[in-house]
C-alpha cells in the first residue's frame, strides 16, 4: 500500500466526520417536532376519532400561542448563551402590559387610569411599554454585571419586585377599554408577524455580528472573553437589556391580544421561553444555542400543549408532562456537553 492510499484512506473517515458534524443541529430538533406531530396525529384519530393536524383553527392557535412565549424565548435564549438566566420575563410581561395599557384607553371608557391621558397615538404605550422592560432588563444587567449577584437571584427579586409592581399599580384592578390602535397589534397574524420579525433581526445578530461573537464567547469562556478585550460587564447589561425588551414586547403584544390588562399576565411564561431555548438545543452551561433552534422549540411546546388539550388531558398532568420534558432536554444537553469534552 502507497504513502498516498495511506493517506487517503486515514482521510477519509475524518471527512466524514466533518461532514456529519456540519449538519445543522436544528435538523435533529425538527424531526422531534415532526415526530411528535404525528404521534399526536395518530392520538386524535384513536381516541378522538378526528385529525389533530388537518384542523386549520387549531393550527392557528398553536401559532398564536407559540408567538408571545417565542419573543420571550428569543431575549432568554441570548441570556442563556451567556451562562446565565432570566427568571424574570413572565413578571416583566404583567408589569408591561399593565402600565402600557393604561395609556392606552379610550375615551369612551367609564374608569379610565389616567382621565387626561386617554386616546393617545399607539406608538405612546408601546414606547413606554418598551421603556418598561428595557429598564427591568438593564437593572438585572448591572446586578449581575457590576454587584456579580447570580443570575438566579438577581432576576428571581426582578420576578417577585416586577409582579408586585404589576398588582399595586391598579390595585389588582384590570385595565380595559383600550384603543383599536393599540389592539391591532396583538390582532389576526400579527403576534406571529412580530415574532418572525424579532427572531430574524437577531438570528443575524448571533450569528454574523460582533454582537453575536461577544455573547458566544462570554458563555464560552468569560475569563478568556475578557482576556481577548470583551467588556464582559457592559456587554451582560447590553443582553439582558434586550432580555427585557423583548419581555416588555411580549407584554403589549399579549394586552393588545386579549384587548385587556390584568396583573396576572404573563405567569410561568419565564419558565416555558427557558423550556422552549433548551428544547431548541441552547445549553445551560452557556456559549451554545441558536434562535432557530429556539423557535422550533417554541412550536415544540405549543403542539404539545395543544395536543394534550385536544386529547383532554387534566391540566394538571399537563403541568408535569411539561416539567418532566424539561428536566429530559437538560439532562439532553449534559449528555452532549460530556460527549464534547471527549
Amino acid at each position: 500500500m502507497t504513502s498516498e492510499q495511506v493517506t487517503a484512506k486515514a482521510t477519509t473517515p475524518a471527512l466524514g466526520r466533518r461532514h456529519r458534524r456540519r449538519m445543522p443541529p436544528e435538523v435533529n430538533i425538527l424531526l422531534v417536532l415532526i415526530g411528535i406531530a404525528l404521534v399526536f396525529e395518530i392520538l386524535g384519530w384513536i381516541f378522538a376519532g378526528q385529525s389533530f393536524l388537518m384542523n386549520v383553527q387549531r393550527l392557528r392557535i398553536i401559532i398564536l400561542q407559540v408567538s408571545v412565549i417565542g419573543i420571550i424565548a428569543v431575549g432568554v435564549t441570548q441570556v442563556i448563551i451567556t451562562g446565565g438566566i432570566d427568571l424574570s420575563s413572565g413578571s416583566v410581561v404583567g408589569a408591561t402590559a399593565m402600565i402600557a395599557a393604561s395609556f392606552a384607553q379610550a375615551s369612551t371608557w367609564a374608569r379610565p387610569v389616567y382621565p387626561a391621558l386617554t386616546d393617545l397615538p399607539f406608538f405612546i404605550p408601546i414606547g413606554i411599554g418598551l421603556g418598561i422592560g428595557l429598564l427591568a432588563g438593564i437593572i438585572n444587567g448591572w446586578l449581575i454585571a457590576y454587584t456579580k449577584i447570580p443570575p438566579f437571584i438577581a432576576t428571581l427579586g426582578m420576578m417577585v419586585s416586577a409582579r408586585g409592581i404589576a398588582k399595586w399599580y391598579t390595585k389588582g384592578s384590570p385595565v380595559s377599554g383600550l384603543t383599536d390602535q393599540f389592539t391591532f397589534i396583538g390582532s389576526s397574524i400579527w403576534p406571529v408577524v412580530v415574532f418572525l420579525v424579532v427572531a430574524l433581526v437577531f438570528h443575524i445578530a448571533l450569528r454574523y455580528t460582533r454582537y453575536g461573537k461577544f455573547t458566544y464567547a462570554i458563555g464560552a469562556n468569560v475569563q478568556a472573553a475578557r482576556v481577548s478585550g470583551i467588556n464582559v460587564e457592559k456587554h451582560l447589561i447590553k443582553v439582558y437589556a434586550i432580555a427585557g425588551l423583548l419581555a416588555g414586547l411580549a407584554g403589549i403584544v399579549t394586552a393588545a391580544r386579549a384587548q385587556t390588562a390584568q396583573a396576572g399576565m404573563g405567569v410561568n411564561y419565564e419558565l416555558d421561553a427557558i423550556a422552549a431555548a433548551v428544547i431548541g438545543g441552547t445549553s445551560l452551561a452557556g456559549g451554545v444555542g441558536r434562535i432557530t433552534g429556539t423557535v422550533i422549540g417554541a412550536i415544540i411546546l405549543g403542539i404539545m400543549i395543544s395536543g394534550f388539550t385536544f386529547l383532554r388531558v387534566d391540566a394538571y398532568y399537563q403541568e408535569i408532562i411539561k416539567g418532566v420534558i424539561i428536566v429530559a432536554a437538560v439532562i439532553v444537553d449534559v449528555y452532549r456537553q460530556k460527549k464534547r469534552k471527549i
